[in-house]
């Protein structure tokens, strides 16, 4: 058995606490990553996992490899990818995680931008609004909204996106148009269950911050359907800048209340904190930095 497929085995099975998660994670069968695992206990001569019914644990020695395991893997794919990768450019599988919204609007545009200079990179991108687990679902780097609050993954800041409130010139027609946030409270708002207060929509001024209490008919968790609900007439969005240049652009929706800034949140590229991220995926977070500047796209 090769002792690289033996680590890798045994770490995916240790982060995931599941030889069927891990198997998932390395693309071969269960049978074959149990069988890696019990290889290299046999080749160290100890018991690296605990193993019961319903899940996988870590005996003190597996926990001692575990502290170690994954940066020695980092560190010889990045060593061979450096090597390898000065005559025939980046290769290999890059996971991505990304919000559906942001996914669908940008991510998987910039992958296809970033792949064309990368002909050898296969890209596997996943799209889920809840804050996916790095470790346990194999994911290379996310591209996450808002603050990172968690100590075991490092975040790099891309950029910082702007919400906008817009509605269409019939709503607007019908029901007259805001000119002060207080008025919202009279208003039909649809309301995007994704942001971090759904129904309290705060705006900027040169005196502060005010926030507003709002309420609707129609309650959804995407921006882009919010955004859509708004073209027709059914109310007030406040939405992020990058779901709205179409809309804006074909004046589906015009802006309302240009006066009060919208919330402003980060857009961060977070990785796991203590391993060495492979070139590839640096080369990645690179390009997104530059890509996003260069496309005026938050």
């Amino acid at each position: 058995m090769d002792l690289i497929d033996e680590l890798k085995a045994f770490v995916a099975t240790a982060q995931t606490g599941s030889f069927t998660a891990a198997a998932g994670q390395l693309g071969v069968s269960n049978r074959l990553t149990s069988k890696y695992v019990a290889e290299l206990e046999s080749r160290l001569g100890v018991r690296l996992l605990q193993r019961t019914t319903r899940k996988v644990g870590l005996t003190p020695a597996g926990e001692d490899l575990l502290a170690r395991a994954p940066a020695l893997l980092d560190d010889l794919d990045d060593l061979i990818g450096e090597v390898s990768e000065g005559s025939r450019g980046f290769a290999g599988v890059i996971r991505i995680s990304a919000s559906v919204t942001f996914g669908e609007t940008y991510v998987a545009g910039m992958l296809e931008r970033f792949g064309q200079r990368n002909p050898a990179l296969s890209f596997d991108l996943r799209l889920s609004d809840r804050h996916v687990d790095l470790a346990a679902e194999g994911i290379d780097v996310a591209f996450r909204m808002g603050r990172t609050d968690t100590r075991s993954l490092k975040a790099r800041k891309l950029g910082s996106f702007g919400s906008m409130l817009v509605a269409s010139p019939d709503y607007l027609a019908r029901k007259g148009t805001p000119q002060d946030p207080a008025e919202l409270a009279r208003h039909d708002c649809i309301i995007d269950t994704n942001r971090r207060t759904p129904r309290r929509w705060s705006f900027g001024t040169g005196s502060g911050e005010t926030t507003v209490a709002v309420q609707g008919r129609f309650q959804v968790n995407s921006a882009r359907a919010a955004v859509e609900l708004a073209t027709k007439g059914h109310g007030l969005a406040y939405a992020p800048r990058f779901t709205l240049h179409e809309a804006l652009a074909a004046g589906l929706v015009v802006q309302v209340l240009p006066d009060h800034a919208g919330e402003t949140s980060l857009l961060n590229a977070v990785y796991l904190e203590g391993r060495v991220l492979p070139r590839k995926v640096r080369a990645l977070i690179d390009f997104a930095a530059e890509d996003i500047r260069s496309a005026d796209v938050l």
